[in-house]
Parts: C-alpha cells; structure tokens; sequence
C-alpha cells in the first residue's frame, strides 16, 4: 500500500539551542544541508557501500542498489546521528554523561560514541529488546537500564534517569543534529548511484523518522527534481502515516513487535515537520513481506539483517508490484539499515519468506469436533492437499 501526501504549510519552528544562528535559515528551522555537509560523522566512520542487486533487478525489471549502512561496525546506521551529536557536547556536559532510550541500534551507536569520546553512557532499552542489543551495548561500556514494554515507555524511565543525575539526553531521532547525521546517508547515496540525476527513488525505513527526515533533507535540496523519497513502515507500526494523514502527531495505542527497530508509537515532531514538507509518500508493507526481504537481501549479499533493516526493500517491492513497475527499467535505492537480528528468529523469517513471496498461502478452517470432519475435509478438497500442505489444529 503506497500513500500520497501533499505538502501543508510548515508548522512554526521549534528553538534549538545546540544550533548557532550560522545553522539556522530565516525561517528559523535548521539549514540542514549546511549541517549534513559539516557533519562530524567521518570522524567515526567511513561511507558504506552502495552495491547493485543483480538476482532482484533481473527479477523486477529494474536497477536495484542496496545501501549498506548494516556494515558499520554497530551493524546500524544510528552510529551517524549518536555521534554527530554527542561530539557537540560541551566538556562539562562530556564529564557528566549521557542518557538515552533506544529499541536496541540507537544504543549501540550511543555506546560506541561514548567510547570513543569518552563520554559515560546509560542506555534505556524496552525489556522485549533483542538479547544481541543489549548484549552489544553493554560490551561498549554503557550501563544498560531494561524498562517497559516498548520505546515510548522506556523513554519516560529515561527523562527521569536524566533529571535525577543531570545527564544529557541524547535523542534517537528527534533532534536536528542527529537528522542531519542519518542525512549523510542520502548524501552517500547520490555520490554513489550511477547517473544519479536519473535516480527515480530512494526508500527508507521509518521508525521515529530521523533517517527518512535526513535522507530527504539532503535529496530534495540536491538531488534531481525527479527523484522521489518514499517511507516505509509496517500496518502495525504506521504512525509516520496516520500522522500525515491527519496533519498532526498521533499516538499509536500500540505497535506490532515485529520490526522492533522501528515500533514507535508517535514519531519525533521535527522530523514530522520535514516529512510533510518534503516526503512523496508512505509504503507500507506487512510481516511477510519483510520476511521475503530479509531472504532477498541474504541471497544477494550472505547477510541477515533484522526485520527494520529490510523494511525499507519491502516497500521498494511493494511500491513495483503496486504501481506495474516490473520490467519498467527504473533505478531504485533501499537502505538497509540493520542487521541486529536476534538469531532464534530466523526459523520464524525462513517459514514466512514464502508467505511474503507469494508462494504459499495460510488458510483457516473451523470444524465440528466430532469424528470423521476432518476427513471429510480432507477426503471432500484432495487437490488442496496434493503439495506440500502442513497441517495445525487447535482446540478452542
């Protein structure tokens, strides 16, 4: 499902107080393009590859790129924003500490930062995070904090861990220099992509929207006029979209657990801001689908990324299918934008590769408990039964 959005009058601009007049336009709003082209990012990590996927733009019809920002070394692009940030710091802010709540890659790249500058980290994580997230965490120094059910509920524990101990919160994405460090992503990818000016689109995955607010800040700006900037999330997980629809901020009652990466109930307010400005659209995709992703990008390049990081490839095979794109000769660019999968997982993927494909079907039948029925369903449907059919029964 791919939904348009128009481009309403801004809302008025949020103070930002970590940015000098020289980052601010007129209008007040952070110049990001200034600020992505000054990132401090390159000082912790060097540009990830751009690579063509042959097997899928033969099987679609069109070049197909693959960004891999699941090769920094915290196997995330959050390490971009988490850094760009935390160098700002002030030396007593530096001194103190920092905190902050994450689903898990947002806490590595924070981890990692601190490390490298320095800086003491405590990291709030939603108690249903990946063990290998917290885990990696951990092994870089921070002092991991396990709390609620999801990152909305982690976030509150965390506002009051920062308030307690005068710690600086670093933000997973609402924040104009973590923005514009996801931002250099999108930069990344113009130098990259051959013929960029015939770039027909980018997707990214959208959990709070830093990463899709980045990329289109970046792309709009300089890129081709043509070039479209599509969002991806999931029906469970679709507060990006929802919001765009009714023009404000909404909460989410609750959000599938699936794309853990990106299963946040309201999105960040500045990237908000910048998606309805510039975002074309909203790709949404379901479970399956994400699952057949994984697999596509593990026959093309041996890696497994988490759910999050092939939500973005999920809504580039969407948007194809829904829109008669196959064989069209387009170039498209997916970020891939995690690989923290949690390896009991992977049974779970493999088995719903094949839903998402289109290959197999899950059907649902009641039936009287009453002997012979099931025969009879059997015996009456041989065809149904011919190939391959695994077979669940369950009491209610």
């Amino acid at each position: 499902m791919t939904l348009e959005y128009s481009s309403p009058h801004a809302p008025d601009p949020v103070s930002w107080p970590r940015l000098s007049s020289h980052f601010l336009l007129p209008t007040k709003t952070p110049d990001y393009l200034r600020l992505i082209l000054t990132s401090k990012v390159y000082e912790i990590i060097k540009e990830t590859p751009l690579v063509q996927a042959p097997n899928l733009s033969t099987k679609l019809g069109n070049q197909i790129y693959l960004k891999r920002e699941d090769l920094h070394e915290v196997f995330s692009f959050k390490i971009r924003g988490a850094y760009n940030f935390m160098a700002s710091l002030s030396e007593e802010e530096r001194w103190k500490g920092v905190v902050t709540c994450s689903a898990g890659n947002h806490a590595q790249g924070v981890a990692l930062s601190g490390a490298r500058l320095g800086i003491p980290c405590t990291i709030v994580m939603p108690q249903g995070t990946p063990a290998i997230k917290v885990r990696n965490a951990a092994r870089l120094g921070a002092k991991v904090v396990l709390h609620g059910t999801d990152f909305d509920e982690a976030k509150i524990e965390c506002a009051r861990l920062a308030a307690a101990h005068g710690l600086v919160f670093v933000p997973p994405y609402d924040d104009p220099l973590v923005i514009a460090g996801q931002g250099t992503v999108g930069m990344e990818i113009l130098k990259q992509v051959p013929d960029a000016e015939h770039l027909d689109a980018i997707f990214g995955a959208v959990g709070g929207g830093g990463l899709i607010a980045g990329i289109s800040e970046y792309v709009k700006r300089i890129g081709s006029p043509y070039t479209r900037v599509f969002g991806v999330e999931t029906f469970d997980g679709d507060a990006m979209a929802r919001s765009l629809e009714k023009g404000e901020r909404i909460t989410l009652s609750e959000v599938g657990p699936f794309s853990d990466g990106t299963a946040v109930r309201i999105v960040g307010e500045e990237p908000f801001r910048i998606c309805r400005q510039l975002l074309d659209s909203i790709v949404k995709v379901d479970n399956d689908e994400i699952c057949a992703a994984i697999k596509d990008i593990f026959e093309e390049t041996r890696s497994v990324t988490e759910p999050a990081g092939a939500l973005a490839l999920a809504g580039l095979k969407r948007y194809i299918l829904d829109n008669q794109l196959i064989g069209a000769g387009k170039k498209f660019v997916a970020v891939i934008s995690g690989a923290n999968m949690n390896f009991d997982r992977l049974r779970f993927v493999a088995e719903r590769a094949a839903l998402g494909e289109g290959r197999e079907a899950l059907l649902s039948v009641d039936i009287p408990e009453r002997p012979g029925r099931f025969f009879r369903l059997t015996f009456g449907h041989p065809s149904a039964f011919r190939n391959g059919v695994h077979i669940q029964i369950q009491r209610t």
